[in-house]
């Protein structure tokens, strides 16, 4: 291995660390470690990383992407919630690619609501094989949280289909609206469940992120308006809105006047749809 290199966990290095730390990974509780070197050059390639870039990882686990995105990256900055794992990624990293353990810095927080300020450089990727549970709810924080330009995520196929929908789509919703309010979310290929110890239910997806600039709105309001309409999806954007912007009546004029059909659903509206009815409220 030369300088510059790291060596990527196998299968069998991802058992001898579990067995090592005492976890023993459940289907039910979705812990599933990516046990393929190819699938983690895969998503770093995708990542489109510089030399420049400083790197958030949510979740690393064992440290199969971390080895893969040390190389690519200036700095990772890891984000793990388990203490036993923070622990250990620094250890591990130390012994597979001791010329690159100075580009890691493990952060011992929850990814949900962790703050700008635990970050000593500000980030500008985000690359991470997220838990299925929390992926939007970490993607949609983050997004609003750090100045990251681009962000390549591993999330459940349904999942990543639903964050790049467009408008007029069945299963275009919440996610997909705000996070198009950030940015612009392509699906870059699919991940077979095979690569994952334990071999998961459900097959994974790759989501590029690229940053565009958010509308001139006041974001709360247009999140809100977002919200009420989903909400009910199947009733007509009169109907759904009722209750946020004063009754049935008084929605319809405020969304006649945003040039909005009162009774258009809300999977209809793209995000600069909203911002207008948002704008005359």
């Amino acid at each position: 291995m030369s300088e510059g290199e790291s060596a990527l966990l196998g299968p069998a290095d991802i058992r001898r660390l579990a067995e090592e730390l005492g976890i023993r990974p459940t289907k039910k509780l979705g812990q599933n470690f990516v046990h393929d070197p190819n699938t983690v050059r895969r998503i770093v390639n995708a990542a489109g990383l510089t030399a420049e870039d400083t790197v958030v990882e949510v979740g690393p686990g064992l440290g199969s992407l971390t080895l893969g995105l040390l190389p690519a990256a200036k700095a990772v900055y890891a984000v793990e919630i388990d203490p036993m794992l923070v622990e250990r990624l620094p250890q591990t990293v130390a012994e597979r690619a001791p010329d690159l353990k100075n580009r890691l810095h493990v952060i011992h927080d929850d990814a949900v609501r962790i703050s700008k300020s635990r970050f000593p450089t500000e980030p500008t990727a985000l690359v991470a094989n997220l838990p299925y549970n929390v992926s939007v709810p970490v993607v949609l924080h983050l997004l609003a949280e750090l100045p990251i330009r681009t962000a390549l995520v591993m999330v459940q196929a349904e999942v990543a289909d639903r964050m790049v929908a467009a408008p007029g789509s069945r299963i275009y919703g919440v996610p997909s609206v705000k996070i198009a309010w950030y940015a612009k979310a392509t699906k870059v290929g699919t991940v077979p469940r095979t690569v994952f110890w334990p071999v998961p239910n459900v097959d994974s997806a790759l989501v590029r992120l690229e940053r565009h600039d958010e509308p001139q709105a006041d974001k709360r309001q247009v999140f809100k308006i977002v919200d009420a309409a989903f909400a009910q999806r199947r009733k007509t954007l009169r109907a759904a809105l009722a209750g946020t912007l004063g009754g049935a009546e008084r929605a319809e004029a405020t969304l006649t006047k945003a040039g909005v059909d009162p009774r258009a659903r809300g999977e209809q509206l793209s995000v600069t749809d909203f911002v207008e009815v948002a704008a005359v409220v």
